[in-house]
Parts: C-alpha cells; sequence; structure tokens
C-alpha cells in the first residue's frame, strides 16, 4: 500500500538492522502518488507560487504559503508579495492545515484498517467507545474520583492487619531484645532507638505496597494517561502549563523526580511556576504520618456499610495537596505576567490487560526504594536522638530520682510506674527535652508539645522520619513491655489536660501542616539544582513553611 520496502527491527535486540541498513542503501525507484493534492485545496495561490519561484512541487508551494513568516530564506520583498498572494487568493491559512490534517489521517486511517488484523482494529475501536465515558466532561470525573476512593479505602481496609502484625512483631522483638541481651547502654540504644525507629517505617510497606500497586495497575491499563488529560482541564483553569499535568501527577509518588521531569516545559516561567507548587502534592513520605494520625482521630467506622470514614479522611488530605498546588499556581500566575499558551500533546494508548510481572516488579522497587531510602536516614536519626533523649546535663539526671520522690510523697506508687516517671523526667531533661522546651512556644499555637516538636525538627531530613521519631521519644522510658507504636501514641498523655495528647484537634493541626510544610531536604537540593541558584529554593521553604503554620494554627484554633 505505501509502495515502499518495509523492514521489522527490534529495537531492544537489534534484530533487523542489518537488514534495515541493506534496504536503505537501495532506495525504492518507482513514483507513489502524494497522500494530499496541495493543489486541489489552493489551485490558484499554488499555481501563482510555483510560477514566481519556479518549483515544479505543489506542496514545497504550499508550505511557503503557509510558512513564509518563518522562513529566513526569503527576501522581504518576496514575503511581501507572497502575503498580497495569500490576501488575494483568500488562503486562509489555519483553516487549510486542519483540511490537510484530516485528508493526511483519513489515507492512514485506510492503510491501517487494510493492514491491520480484525482482532487489533476491534481494540482500537473498543478504547474509542471506553474513552467517550472515560474522558467524559462529567462521567469522566465521577470515575476518577470513585477510583481514588476505592484506592484510598484499600490502603486502610487490606492494610489494617498486616500493619498491626509487624507493629506486633517489632515490639515483640524489643522486649526479646531487652530479655536476652546484657542490660546497659548499648542494648537501650537497640531496643529503645534503633528497632523502634525502623518499625516506625516497615510498619508502612503495607500501605506503600497497595499505594504502588495501583499506580501501577492503572499505568498498565492505559487509565493514567486519561487522568493526565482530564487534569489538564482542570489545570488550565488555574494558569497552569499543559505540560505541567505530568510532574504534578507524578508529584503523588515523589516530588524530586517530579521537579525533573519540568524540563519538558520550554518556557521558564511556566517550569518556574510547577517547580514551585509540586512539593505541594502529597507524596508517598507524608503517607505514614497521615496514616498514623488518622488512625488515631478517626473512628474506625463505615459509612453506608462500605466507606470507611478514614479511607475518606486520608483521600482528603490527597485532595487537600491537590488544591494547594492549584491555587498557588494561580497566584504565582498573576505575579509572574506571560502571554503565550502552551499546549499538551500526548498519546492516549489502547486500553490493555496489565502485565502482572510489570506491576509485581514495580512494587518491589517502589517499596524497596522507599525502605531502604528511608531506613538509612531514620537508623542515623534514631541513634542521634536516643543519644540526646537519654543523656542530659549532669545535676539534672542525678537529681531525677529524688524529684519523683519529693512529688510523690506520700502517696502509694508501685515500682514499675516510679522507674517509668524517672525516665519521663529524665526524657524531658535530657538534651533533645531542651531543644524539644525550647521550640515549645512557637508551636503550642499550633496545639504541640516538646516531644512533637522534636519529631518537627528530626522531620525536616525526611518526612517519614516523623513516625520514626516519635516512637524513638515514646518507647524512651516506657515502662510497658510489647507496647506498639499506635498503642503508644493513643497512651500519650497531655499533663495540662489529663487527657490523649493527639486530640482531634492536635491530629488534624498535624495533618495540615505536613500537609502544606516543605520537610524535605533532598527536594530542596533538587530545586536549587533545577533553577541554579538558592533564590527559589529558600522562597519555597519560606512560603510552604509559613502557609504550613498559618494553616495549622487556624485548624487548631477552630477545633479547639
Amino acid at each position: 500500500l505505501l509502495k515502499v520496502p518495509i523492514v521489522t527491527v527490534n529495537g531492544r535486540t537489534g534484530k533487523g538492522l542489518d537488514e534495515l541498513k541493506a534496504t536503505l542503501q537501495h532506495p525504492p525507484s518507482n513514483h507513489t502518488p502524494p497522500v494530499f493534492e496541495a493543489a486541489s485545496l489552493a489551485e490558484t495561490a499554488v499555481a501563482q507560487v510555483k510560477d514566481k519561484f519556479h518549483i515544479t512541487n505543489d506542496y514545497e508551494a504550499w508550505q511557503l504559503l503557509q510558512q513564509n513568516e518563518y522562513d529566513r530564506s526569503l527576501k522581504p520583498e518576496e514575503r511581501l508579495w507572497i502575503a498580497d498572494i495569500i490576501n488575494s487568493t483568500d488562503f486562509r491559512s489555519r483553516e487549510l492545515q486542519k483540511q490537510e490534517t484530516v485528508a493526511r489521517y483519513a489515507y492512514l486511517d485506510n492503510v491501517l484498517r487494510q493492514s491491520f488484523p480484525a482482532k487489533a482494529l476491534e481494540q482500537y475501536s473498543l478504547s474509542r467507545k471506553l474513552d467517550r465515558l472515560m474522558t467524559h466532561k462529567v462521567g469522566g470525573y465521577v470515575i476518577f474520583f470513585a477510583l481514588l476512593t476505592l484506592i484510598f479505602q484499600a490502603i486502610f481496609a487490606w492494610a489494617a492487619v498486616p500493619m498491626d502484625w509487624i507493629d506486633l512483631q517489632f515490639a515483640h522483638l524489643s522486649s526479646w531484645l531487652q530479655d536476652v541481651m546484657p542490660a546497659g547502654v548499648f542494648t537501650d540504644l537497640i531496643t529503645e532507638g534503633v528497632v523502634p525507629g525502623i518499625g516506625g517505617i516497615v510498619i508502612f510497606i503495607p500501605q506503600i505496597a497497595i499505594l504502588f500497586a495501583f499506580i501501577s495497575v492503572l499505568e498498565e491499563t492505559g487509565y493514567m494517561s486519561r487522568v493526565v488529560f482530564l487534569m489538564d482541564k482542570i489545570m488550565r483553569k488555574f494558569g497552569l502549563n499543559g505540560k505541567s499535568v505530568v510532574p504534578l501527577i507524578s508529584g503523588m509518588a515523589c516530588a524530586i523526580p517530579a521537579i525533573m521531569a519540568t524540563r519538558t516545559i520550554e518556557r521558564w516561567k511556566d517550569r518556574l511556576i510547577t517547580i514551585f507548587v509540586t512539593p505541594l502534592m502529597s507524596c508517598s513520605a507524608r503517607l505514614p504520618i497521615y496514616t498514623i494520625i488518622i488512625a488515631l482521630i478517626v473512628p474506625d467506622r463505615e459509612l453506608w456499610g462500605f466507606i470507611h470514614w478514614q479511607g475518606l479522611a486520608l483521600m482528603g488530605m490527597y485532595l487537600l495537596g491537590f488544591l494547594a498546588a492549584i491555587l498557588s499556581a494561580a497566584i504565582m500566575r498573576m505575579l509572574i505576567k506571560t502571554k503565550e499558551r502552551s499546549y499538551l500533546i500526548m498519546e492516549l494508548p489502547h486500553y490493555k490487560i496489565p502485565r502482572w510481572t510489570n506491576v509485581g516488579f514495580t512494587i518491589y522497587e517502589k517499596t524497596k526504594t522507599f525502605v531502604l531510602e528511608a531506613g538509612k536516614v531514620i537508623l542515623a536519626i534514631a541513634v542521634v536522638l536516643w543519644v540526646l533523649a537519654s543523656y542530659g546535663p549532669r545535676d539534672e539526671m542525678k537529681k531525677a530520682e529524688q524529684v519523683v520522690t519529693e512529688r510523690f510523697a506520700g502517696k502509694e506508687i508501685d515500682e514499675a510506674r516510679f522507674q517509668n516517671e524517672v525516665a519521663s523526667y529524665k526524657l524531658e531533661h535530657s538534651y533533645a527535652g531542651i531543644f524539644g522546651k525550647a521550640m515549645e512556644p512557637a508551636i503550642r499555637p499550633l496545639g504541640f508539645d516538646w516531644k512533637i516538636g522534636i519529631a518537627l525538627l528530626t522531620s525536616f531530613a525526611a518526612r517519614e522520619v516523623f513516625v520514626g521519631t516519635i516512637s524513638t521519644i515514646y518507647s524512651i522510658g516506657d515502662g510497658a513491655e510489647e507496647t506498639t507504636i499506635k498503642s503508644r501514641m493513643s497512651a500519650e498523655i497531655n499533663p495540662e489536660t489529663g487527657g490523649p495528647r493527639f486530640t482531634l484537634a492536635v491530629g488534624f493541626s498535624l495533618l495540615v501542616f505536613y500537609a502544606f510544610a516543605m520537610q524535605c531536604m533532598s527536594t530542596l537540593a533538587v530545586v536549587y539544582r533545577e533553577t541554579k541558584g538558592w533564590k527559589w529554593p529558600m522562597l519555597q521553604l519560606i512560603y510552604m513553611t509559613i502557609l504550613a503554620y498559618l494553616s495549622a494554627f487556624v485548624v487548631y484554633q477552630v477545633l479547639s
């Protein structure tokens, strides 16, 4: 049909390349009629240009009419002459370009229908029928939000049992190590620092695996491309570049590769705005914080018998990050003026059955990366944090037992509680406690105490460190055996009220703070590299910190 030799080539293995090279050395000699007859759409204009410039090819004349403004080989007087021909013959460039495109695709469609097996054409037709629903201006969004609801429901419902099991095993491990290892500083470091810190990350493996399993399936089936298409329509209303969609969507996994993906955006201003707002998208590092806090403050109940409130709360946090990103982009668009518009051009692949080996590999790789990358940071911080939380000024450490004895003078108290009170006093007056107490006045309006302040400080290295830090802080001096992370956090008491530390107000204040705060040195480093300076990463850090602080303040004050 094409009247040219066809050579099958496997780009991955190189099979067929020698045959291709040999074929290219002998170009086909037969003449093929043009796919598009340019003269049929603008006979007079094409004929005059051919005569003026001594051109024999209709399409070459057509291109001079279409592209004369950009052809640097033309002299000014020649460009003016072509402009006169365009006006006198009513050569409507944009409309004729559309007709050319339609004509070429009609030809291609005919070739494909004669060349492809009927089964392949049925698949193509099925994809188009599905797209009428999946990309519908109303139905498309309904389906997308239904899938989001399913994903976040599964993250809580399906992961609950394995997470509780992992949490309990780490509690057993700490207790067992305390029994078999000799009493001393090293044993305390392992059982109160390293094991709880690592456990605070490993516990979230089921949720990370479920999240990336769904993302991988959506990518494998071809649906993720439709999500990008749908989001493009929304983001344009807020002034974002069409090519910003892909980085923002991938920012839900990690902001670092998402920011690097902005290199596909040609205009610097559009790229800068995308870089600036991408960290507001909720990444996988925020997932451990969201899930542990939501599990503490949101009741494990169901709406209409099958929708978990905790899953809805988690979806709300992701939507909050998306909303913050597009609103921030709209504000920046007003501050950074630009008149040019860009367009998102992408392929919508056919819908396919997922390759389950690819899905499994994605789950394995993403989970391994999350655990190992976070594990390195957490292990280092857990050791440093344990030292800071176990030692302090000598005078304060020495008088701990005396202070506790005086505090409970005349009251009956068993040995276990006495030792726990001593350990709590030492923690409060340790070097970590001193740092936390110094921060407390600044974060108290948000509902946070000095222990949460320590976690805020350490999690600046990486957000997921928050859970590991809280686990380590709350494990030091805990007299109970085999206590899990959840039980330690839920048992934490606010000394001022006598009630639980993590109330609804404190929990949502903390969630909102982490939804907006930068809290990631690696992201700042990538922004520095991509913008070639510290100006934008510092503005980004200041803006997101102020936004996080003010939002958390409002949430806490309203809910409390």
